[in-house]
């Protein structure tokens, strides 16, 4: 069951407001508070909670915050050998607003983040080639995560990639991408196409093989060259949905290296979002196994 993970690892700085600011508008916060996140840690966490082995790669900032997000980190049983700590550049962060719908807002500020480099990847490429499942985001630089894709062996680890900002994924060798799991408006950009079944053809086409459309409470659809499926969300009353998608990734991902077929894996992809918008913050609010099959076998 091993997971191995190479992305962002950052603190996110959440206000809770009321509703979202417009443009130039200044609204008061109901609460605020601070989270280890990073769309990298918590896929990481999400699958490390559903008893896989994780490695975790990236860069923290020597600072106090990257002390304390490895230490998170390790608590919750994810590998933090292998990333760096970069003595002259902060740790990464995120500004986040969450409504009492619980929509949110992400502002991302890199920091560390922005230093893994293709020097990196190929320090680290044993440890990614001998994964079975391999978790991507873009918060790290493009051209890293396109050279991970063009290092990486074929046959070799299970990629999924998680296209966020999908701008940055528009150059990526999306041929070496065995799932990717965009949410609506990522899909359109990534495709220029507005409607799912065109936009996923097109994506197909360029040697995806799956193309998983992450559609909130709608659930998720799911494309192939075998067909296309729909998959009904959980319902639940949504509290937060800043780590949902990162929830249903790292299960997603859990599940496929525990040897589930893609159709139950992404079941439980599914129900670990539901799960994650029930509660506040990104990392305290991804499921243990218990949770998992509480909404799995109710």
């Amino acid at each position: 069951m091993s997971i191995a993970v190479i992305g962002s690892i950052n603190m996110d700085l959440v206000a809770e407001v009321k509703r979202l600011p417009t443009p130039g508008e200044t609204v008061k916060a109901l609460r605020f508070e601070t989270y280890p996140g990073g769309k990298g840690a918590n896929q990481a966490v999400a699958a490390a909670r559903l008893g896989s082995t994780v490695k975790m790669l990236g860069k923290v900032g020597d600072d106090e915050l990257g002390a304390e997000l490895l230490q998170v980190l390790k608590n919750e049983g994810v590998d933090t050998h292998w990333i760096v700590r970069e003595a002259d550049c902060p740790t990464g962060r995120a500004c986040v607003w969450v409504d009492e719908e619980g929509e949110n807002s992400i502002v991302f500020w890199p920091g560390a983040n922005a230093r893994v480099s293709r020097a990196y990847v190929d320090h680290v490429l044993p440890i990614l080639s001998a994964a079975q499942v391999i978790l991507l985001q873009l918060e790290i630089p493009v051209e890293t995560v396109a050279d991970v894709l063009r290092a990486l062996p074929r046959p070799g680890p299970t990629v999924i990639l998680d296209p966020a900002p999908a701008s940055a994924a528009l150059s990526l060798p999306l041929a070496r991408v065995d799932i990717l799991t965009p949410n609506r408006g990522e899909l359109e950009l990534l495709s220029g196409e507005r409607n799912q079944r065109a936009a996923a053809r097109q994506l197909l086409g360029q040697g995806v093989g799956y193309v998983i459309c992450k559609n909130g409470a709608q659930g998720c659809s799911v494309f192939s060259r075998g067909g296309t499926a729909d998959y009904p969300a959980v319902r639940v009353r949504a509290v937060d949905t800043t780590a949902a998608g990162d929830a249903f990734n790292g299960a997603l991902a859990a599940a496929l290296a525990a040897g589930r077929r893609v159709e139950e894996a992404i079941q439980w992809g599914n129900a670990a979002g539901a799960f994650a918008a029930t509660r506040k913050g990104a990392q305290p609010s991804l499921p243990h196994v218990d949770d998992l099959r509480g909404i799995l076998c109710p």
